[in-house]
């Protein structure tokens, strides 16, 4: 929960917004689990959103990563009143809450607040809970196919990657920016530009407290789905192979510093970092120390990672479309063996 006011309506605003987190009333939850059902039907009509979902899962198999944060509408449709509340009794207390701010507003008051709102007056201060994450599974699977009637075939490799508490973080930040991360990146310019074979292609990456995920997602025609995996797994044997030039380590750097200066300068994007970074456990690093790091970023660096986390014929691949022929010899194209579960998307 968060809020945007004058500071002169701090105390208040504060008061208001600790009631709500403590004391829900939970009215109409039968209306608000129509809502999330129609937001899940929503999002499975989306293919180029629901495929990174089935890259976590494959990736995941049998984790709580690879589950959607959505859920499903089985599960949604089965959940009682009073599970809710159980489940928000559990979570929404001390340690687990954390109280972030930006703006004009003195830290000793905000803990005064929080102390008297969120700690009933007993003089604990709120901070940040660590709970444990399971192990993340032995893969099992490496290639998944969603039979579904789309106009596009919609195709993510992917790999498991860091942790948000690696120090290699800003290099892989590079590495993402170079490879699919804007339009002057070597995937875009190649796949979209130069020959026209997709309107979206990209890289990204997602750090978690114990591991991450990276990943290269495309969507195209069936007639195109062979030759752009052949243009992703080239680029990809490019930088392992040669590694990236001091033109694009440079502009990589300097758009990597622009989206950290211009993300600080509103003051909810201010509030979120801080809030994110300490219930995560995260340090929380000035600007300066980050443009630092970004500097410091060299190009052996970046082709380390790629090493490590990008070799083609080591990504897990999954692919949303109406012909699994189409998808296996694309697989063909990455390169290595796979075994291929087909499933109804």
């Amino acid at each position: 929960m968060h809020a945007r006011f004058l500071d002169e309506h701090l105390d208040e605003a504060f008061e208001v917004m600790a009631d709500m987190v403590l004391h829900p009333v939970f009215a109409d939850i039968d209306l608000e689990r129509e809502v999330v059902v129609e937001e899940i039907a929503m999002y499975e009509d989306s293919p180029s959103e629901l495929i990174t979902d089935y890259l976590t899962q494959v990736l995941f198999d049998g984790h709580p990563l690879g589950k959607s944060v959505l859920g499903t509408t089985k599960i949604i449709g089965a959940v009682t009143p009073a599970q809710i509340r159980g489940y928000h009794a559990g979570h929404y207390t001390l340690p687990n809450m954390v109280v972030a701010a930006a703006g004009n507003v003195e830290q000793e008051r905000l803990v005064e607040l929080a102390t008297r709102h969120l700690a009933g007056g007993n003089g604990a201060a709120p901070q940040a809970a660590t709970i444990p994450a399971p192990p993340v599974p032995e893969k099992t699977k490496n290639a998944c196919f969603y039979v579904k009637d789309t106009q596009q075939y919609h195709v993510c490799f992917g790999g498991l990657g860091l942790s948000r508490h690696s120090e290699r973080r800003f290099a892989l930040s590079i590495l993402d920016g170079i490879l699919g991360g804007s339009a002057s990146s070597r995937l875009f310019q190649e796949v979209r530009d130069k020959r026209g074979l997709a309107y979206s292609v990209y890289s990204f990456d997602a750090l978690y407290s114990d591991t991450g995920l990276v990943g290269v997602y495309f969507g195209c025609r069936g007639d195109s789905v062979a030759e752009v995996t052949r243009i992703v797994a080239e680029q990809l044997e490019m930088i392992i192979a040669d590694g990236v030039s001091e033109d694009e380590l440079a502009r990589a750097r300097e758009s990597a510093k622009g989206r950290v200066v211009l993300g600080m300068e509103t003051t909810h994007n201010r509030m979120s970092r801080l809030g994110k970074l300490t219930v995560t456990g995260s340090g929380i690093l000035s600007l300066d120390e980050i443009i630092e790091r970004i500097d410091s970023v060299t190009a052996d660096e970046v082709q380390s990672l790629a090493r490590d986390f990008y070799r083609p014929q080591e990504l897990v691949a999954v692919g949303i479309g109406p012909d699994m022929k189409v998808f296996e010899q694309a697989l063909e194209t990455l390169g290595g063996r796979r075994e291929l579960e087909v499933k109804a998307g």
